[in-house]
């Protein structure tokens, strides 16, 4: 499974990229808003940052203007895939840009069917939001699973890329179904290494490491 982070927090991304494990960023106008800088620049700044694909959305909703906003993000860097939503205008600019071999994430996925759809417009991502789907009483799990069985059943290329991950537990189910990618924040990715028996071996490896009054270096 790629761990992508779900940011645009350059020091976190950078900090998680130098880990090794980070194979891509997924953004939005939303987390760029919060990071009180403009755009572009970081945008360009996380392409920078990471070899893999890094998402960045259009704001507009009509086709027209979507490809004008696609043109000027795809110029930022090579690894920019574009996030598009998954409306009509949004799968008609998929097409055209995955048809001129552009990576293309459409986002706001919530059933399968949407999903179908958007393979068949030829996405490399397909983003399902599972946390705002358990939210509405739905069951975002469920729902990856069945996009996967669609998928595997017509071997479409279009990678599951989890979204909306609120906890490791999210992680660990996506894994078990199988999906391509889990798009996690900052603080989901650093759960991952954290357990209790983990913290408490360390502990006594030290203490009976001092005990013993040597150093390595």
């Amino acid at each position: 499974m790629k761990f992508f982070v779900d940011t645009a927090d350059t020091a976190e991304i950078a900090d998680l990229a130098a880990t090794g494990l980070l194979d891509g960023v997924t953004t939005n106008p939303s987390l760029i808003h919060k990071s009180g800088r403009e755009f572009i620049p970081v945008v360009k700044e996380i392409c920078g940052l990471v070899d893999g694909p890094v998402s960045a959305e259009v704001v507009a909703l009509d086709h027209e203007t979507m490809m004008k906003e696609a043109d000027i993000l795809r110029a930022v860097a090579d690894n920019v895939a574009i996030k598009v939503p998954l409306t009509i205008d949004g799968l008609k600019t998929c097409k055209k840009l995955s048809d001129d071999g552009c990576q293309v994430n459409v986002t706001l996925c919530f059933s399968a069917n949407q999903a179908l759809l958007a393979a068949k417009a030829g996405a490399a991502f397909i983003s399902p939001f599972v946390g705002r789907h358990d939210d509405n009483g739905l069951d975002g799990m469920r729902l990856i699973e069945d996009i996967r069985l669609i998928y595997d059943n017509y071997l479409f290329d279009t990678e599951i890329l989890v979204a909306s991950i609120r906890n490791p537990i999210h992680v660990l189910e996506s894994a078990r179904i199988g999906a391509d990618v889990a798009t996690m924040p900052p603080n989901v990715i650093r759960g991952l290494f954290k357990h209790v028996l983990t913290d408490k071996g360390i502990e006594g490896f030290m203490a009976d490491w001092a005990k013993t009054g040597q150093t390595i270096t």
